[in-house]
């Protein structure tokens, strides 16, 4: 087997409010290997994104580690930790997180270019192409629909063919066959850059696609259970609805 891709050991995450300390994450340890999608599953405030936030160095644990390809990431400072993120990781947010000065093209462009890439918009205006808007490449975020706006925010996060790609509730801001077809893409082009997938959702039938589920209940790993992946037909793309 190969080496895991992420390794999440004795991870606690505590808190002082004005009762005391509140303890969000508990011991919490898994790995994931290259390649695997992994869905991580619970109610409403259980700790699942404090939990995504601390795998991607974005957040620091009171206790416990985290590796990313086999670096210990607090075992570093955050300027390196930022540096291993624009390398290794891919983000998609609920709330889309783009820029609101840049245009699309833009968006997609910037991680190449904070990692010195010359091609980077040779690459963005690629991927945006491959997510159905290459007519809005100049369009700014809010000119474009929640749909289109995702669909920019996977182009980013794609264009820098991540390690490992992070969704938080990724379709949250979206109706429903909109965030289907946001769904389908995602999938889709995560299995054609092979990365490994750490998706947090409240949707059964979007964690029932992943190879594993994580089930945090109240900050605690209460299963860690394997699905079969459910086998779907990507939804035609077009440029102008989504």
């Amino acid at each position: 087997m190969p080496e895991p891709i992420i390794a999440a050991e004795h991870l606690t995450k505590e808190v002082a409010d004005a009762t005391g300390t509140l303890t969000i994450l508990h011991d919490i340890s898994f790995a994931l290997q290259p390649r695997e999608s992994v869905a991580i599953v619970g109610a409403s405030g259980s700790g699942k994104s404090t939990l995504l936030s601390i795998l991607a160095g974005l957040d620091v644990p009171s206790r416990g580690q985290v590796w990313l390809d086999g670096t210990a990431l607090f075992e570093i400072d955050e300027d390196a930790r930022a540096a291993v993120r624009a390398r290794k990781l891919g983000f998609v947010f609920q709330s889309f997180q783009l820029l609101g000065n840049l245009n699309a093209l833009e968006n997609v462009m910037l991680p190449l270019e904070l990692l010195g890439r010359r091609d980077a918009r040779e690459r963005a205006t690629e991927m945006l192409g491959r997510v159905g808007l290459s007519s809005r490449l100049g369009h700014y975020p809010r000119l474009l629909s929640g749909g289109e706006q995702q669909r920019v925010a996977l182009a980013r996060a794609f264009v820098v063919r991540p390690a490992v790609l992070l969704a938080d509730e990724p379709t949250g801001s979206l109706d429903f066959a909109t965030g289907a077809t946001v769904m389908e893409l995602m999938f889709e082009m995560n299995r054609e850059a092979g990365t490994t997938l750490v998706l947090v959702t409240h949707d059964a039938g979007i964690a029932a696609r992943c190879q594993r589920q994580l089930h945090i209940e109240a900050g605690r790993l209460a299963r860690d259970g394997s699905t079969a992946e459910v086998p779907f037909a990507p939804a035609p793309v077009r440029s102008d609805t989504a």
